[in-house]
């Protein structure tokens, strides 16, 4: 319906007594449509307008003959409404709703002019007091009609409201007045109010509505009412929407009105105590009240006080609420209101980050550190040093990233996607993750760095899971799963068991996680290698390593771990032992013995099953540490575990002893092992790995042929007590002389390491030569009866046919037995200084040639006469205590093995089925045995 329409929807009227109506001459529409009714008597529209004049002048007598009249002359619309609205002022409503029904006989199908009429009706019983009523049927009239015309309900709505609340504000019933004003407010939006005045011009002819000013008046009246019941901050926000909603031709036309109340509302606060809203703002902002901060900043913003500083503060109240939207806002004003600052700038940031919106909170902070670095001011530019640039705090992350991924695989499968990851991928997931741009964002606003959480949240992030366990069947490897998503494939074999491991993982809130068999190129024989030696570390280095017992049923008892063949490879030791953090699972992906803490290492029950099924001390259970120490007792761990590959059984020792060799398939286990062992005693110089019964390896005679020759328990022969020790010593005094003594603790101290190399052992060791090897039976074995110098006679088993000769028949081949130097009966403290006993006479190197070894040893009263007084000078009862502590433990039994000299001079070592006990009978003639010898 075009808006110059309305009015004649209804009435039939002149231009000239129209306007007369709208501008409230009704005396001139009176006099204009009087003399059309005398021009011609029988125009019942004129008689039906002067009708409507009347009922404006509230004449309803006149009112309702004219209406009579009309429509005597010809019933019609305009008649009957004439005749309803001027029996409605009469209070006359049974025959004012006779009037109305008939006036819908001439409403044609259209909608908006029944819509049009009820809405009169609904006025005129207004008019007459019946306000619930009327309000009411306009509702309704909106609600249950959907054609009907909603504007021009929402006009009539509001116009009733704003009459009640007059009403109710004059009889001072003003937060009743409130609740019709803001009736009246929300029944019709700002953007339809302009053209009203035209287009429902009907309203204002019939009964003399102001609809220009409608909408001003309801929200200054419902500002008014508010403030006066008391709300003071429903009536700030009532004023600013108010003006917030006004052009500047109604903020001009209403200025006084505006001016007025900003007063009103500002002798308010300096009655509380807050003449100057800004200050007392700033106050709060200090203090930390932000609420409060928040209400005094928006009462001044409300009544026009405003500058960038009160919005910057705002918004910052706002942010210490986490209001982040409400701070952006602010902060976008300080902007609009200075946009030559950085400040408004740093305020976006903050309230992007706040609301985790990372990507434009760095855009923010980048425009923020660019007005920084060109401004003029100085003093401002100096400011820049309190920030660092995303490109520096991504160098960082960089850094971080490097060094934690430096410990971990090189490739992960990604278990929140499914897709094995090189570390370029992972990095690249890093960056497009929240994790990552929340720690760029933040970390920027700090002069430093703050590399501690940037560790923290880098080592979260890339934190990944091993998987233990036992290749069985047809396990995916590389070329399997690269480039697709394992969870997609067919659960069968090891697809189903990689895949459910990738679960858990996720479950547990992982993100990453590695699997020998695919998360390896075996085909890349660099990458095989790298990986077999980095994989002690990457064991350490995972935040949880689980260990899947595949022969496991669910809900077994205790010893199912103990039974499982997972203990049984060799791989699988240290898989355990190299983590921190280990679960086990069984064969469902139930937790071993339903036991759901964190660390089954913690598991006193597990770790006593653990120790029991492979012999490894409760110590290094939990807590191993890489080393060459005690390598015996390393070597017993996995001599019964066995290996797909031959040579895995060394390999799998690399990461336990810490070593770092090439992985060389196909060298055959001898050599393997031999390698390994070779680096483990010329690293570290301990012999215990040459403590073992069985075959030679080819690698090197000291050595076994395979890791089983370690199955049996070390030679450990019963030590001496305390009290043995001292009554021994109690004896040497008497029996050897001091200096004696001392000579010989000089002379093994001032042995060299063992060192070895090539394959070639160079073994410090006290050697006694065989002077009588007999051959003998004894229990269907063949032994050999030896007498060595300087040793009582003995018995040795072995494999090897020795050459029976004696002293007066001396034969070629020249035996020795010996016993490897162990530098701990020094009893030296750790990182002791060289012994002053190396400046003695006579503490020779253990180089001299075959024929001063061999030659009579000269009695110790020859060798020194009466002592050294300059020995007695040097040497302090400590240090004298020692040396005699170290005879009494070389008179005990010890473990030797025998050796056969080659014509080229070094030896090869005879291996025993046995271990070889023998015990020193002279100990005076051991300071001249003492030597070094090279092994084969």
């Amino acid at each position: 319906m075009q808006s110059d329409h309305m009015l004649m929807q209804i009435l039939a009227i002149n231009t000239t007594a129209r306007d007369a109506c709208v501008t409230g001459d009704l005396t001139t529409a009176t006099k204009l449509l009087t003399q059309d009714i005398d021009a011609d008597s029988n125009d019942y529209d004129s008689y039906a307008n002067r009708s409507f004049v009347m009922a404006r002048k509230a004449d309803w007598d006149r009112a309702i003959d004219d209406a009579q009249q009309s429509i005597s002359i010809q019933p019609s619309l305009m008649g009957c409404i004439s005749k309803g609205i001027a029996h409605c002022g009469k209070r006359q409503f049974k025959d004012a709703m006779k009037a109305f029904d008939l006036a819908f006989m001439f409403v044609d199908a259209g909608i908006n002019k029944t819509c049009l009429l009820l809405l009169i009706k609904a006025i005129a019983l207004f008019n007459a007091d019946q306000h619930d009523e009327a309000i009411l049927r306009v509702q309704e009239l909106a609600t249950t009609c959907p054609n009907a015309d909603s504007l021009a309900c929402g006009i009539v709505e509001t116009y009733l409201h704003v009459q009640v609340g007059i009403n109710a504000l004059d009889d001072a019933r003003h937060n009743d007045a409130a609740d019709h004003f803001a009736a009246a407010v929300n029944a019709i939006s700002f953007s339809s109010m302009p053209p009203i005045n035209s287009k429902y011009d009907i309203f204002v002819v019939l009964f003399g509505w102001d609809l220009e000013s409608l909408w001003l008046t309801a929200h200054q009246h419902w500002c008014r009412s508010l403030f006066q019941a008391g709300r003071f901050a429903e009536a700030l926000r009532s004023y600013r929407q108010m003006m917030d909603g006004c052009d500047e031709a109604m903020k001009a036309s209403c200025l006084d009105w505006s001016t007025a109340f900003k007063k009103d509302y500002c002798a308010l606060h300096a009655a509380t105590g807050f003449p100057d809203l800004a200050a007392k703002g700033d106050d709060a902002l200090a203090a930390g009240n932000y609420d409060l901060a928040i209400e005094l900043y928006s009462v001044a913003i409300h009544l026009d006080l405003v500058t960038d500083a009160i919005f910057a503060n705002r918004s910052k109240a706002s942010a210490g609420k986490m209001l982040w939207d409400d701070a952006l806002l602010d902060a976008e004003k300080v902007i609009e209101l200075n946009s030559s600052s950085y400040f408004g700038y740093q305020l976006k940031h903050a309230a992007l980050h706040g609301a985790h919106r990372y990507d434009e909170a760095i855009e923010a902070f980048n425009i923020m550190l660019s007005k920084l670095e060109n401004t003029p001011d100085t003093e401002t530019t100096n400011l820049r040093q309190q920030y660092v640039s995303p490109r520096e705090v991504d160098s960082a992350i960089e850094a971080s990233i490097k060094t934690q991924l430096d410990n971990a695989p090189h490739r992960l499968i990604d278990t929140s996607t499914g897709r094995l990851c090189n570390r370029e991928a992972q990095i690249d997931a890093f960056k497009m993750r929240a994790e990552y741009k929340e720690l760029l964002s933040s970390t920027m606003m700090h002069a430093d760095l703050q590399m501690e959480r940037i560790q923290d949240v880098v080592a979260m992030y890339f934190r990944y899971v091993m998987l233990s366990h036992r290749w069985e069947g047809t396990e995916p490897l590389l070329h399997d799963i690269q480039g697709k998503v394992i969870y997609d494939l067919d659960p069968i074999g090891g697809i189903a068991k990689l895949q459910s491991f990738c679960v858990t993982a996720r479950d547990k809130g992982y993100r990453w996680a590695w699997i020998d068999t695919c998360c390896i190129d075996q085909t890349n024989n660099v990458e095989l290698q790298q990986s077999v030696n980095s994989m002690f570390i990457w064991y350490h280095h995972s935040a949880l390593t689980i260990i899947y017992l595949s022969d496991v049923p669910p809900s077994s008892q205790p010893g199912a771990l103990a039974s499982s063949a997972w203990n049984t490879r060799g791989w699988t030791v240290q898989e355990f032992l190299a983590p921190k953090f280990v679960l086990f699972y069984q064969k469902d992906w139930s937790l071993y013995l339903d036991d759901r803490s964190p660390n089954h290492k913690d598991s006193l029950a597990i770790m006593q099953e653990m120790g029991n099924a492979t012999g490894i001390d409760a110590q290094a259970l939990v807590a191993f540490r890489p080393g060459m120490r005690d390598a015996r007792e390393k070597l017993q761990w996995v001599s019964s575990c066995v290996t797909t590959w031959q040579e895995d059984i060394a390999y799998s020792l690399f990461g336990i002893f810490g070593v770092n060799l090439p992985v060389i398939y196909g060298e055959k286990k001898q050599k393997a092992l031999g390698r390994l062992l070779q680096e483990v005693v010329a690293q570290s110089g301990d012999i215990s790995a040459l403590d073992w019964v069985g075959q030679s390896s080819e690698f090197n005679s000291c050595l076994p042929a395979d890791i089983t020759a370690y199955k049996a328990l070390p030679c450990t022969l019963q030590s001496l007590s305390e009290d043995d020790i001292q009554m021994s010593i109690s004896s040497l005094r008497h029996l050897m002389p001091v200096d004696l003594v001392l000579r010989l603790y000089a002379r093994l101290d001032n042995l060299n390491a063992p060192r070895f190399g090539n394959c070639r052992l160079q073994l410090p060791c006290i050697a006694f030569r065989v002077t009588v090897v007999k051959r003998s039976r004894a229990q269907d074995q063949e032994t050999h009866e030896v007498k060595a110098d300087g040793l009582h006679d003995l018995l040795i088993t072995t494999e090897d046919k020795l050459i029976q000769f004696s002293s007066p028949r001396p034969t070629m081949q020249t035996l020795l037995l010996v016993r490897p130097w162990n530098r701990q009966l020094l009893e030296l403290p750790d990182f002791a200084e060289p012994s002053a006993l190396a400046e003695l006479p006579d503490a020779a190197d253990d180089t001299q040639s075959e024929e001063e070894y061999w030659s009579a040893p000269g009695s110790p009263s020859q060798d020194s006469p009466g002592g050294c007084p300059e020995a007695q000078e040097l040497v302090d009862s400590e240090l004298s205590d020692r040396a005699l502590r170290l005879t009494a433990q070389l008179e005990q039994p010890f473990g030797a093995f025998l050796l056969a000299r080659q014509r080229s001079g070094e030896y090869k070592r005879i291996a025993s089925d046995n271990v070889i006990v023998a015990r020193v009978r002279d100990l005076s003639s051991i300071s001249d045995m003492i030597r070094t010898l090279e092994i084969l």
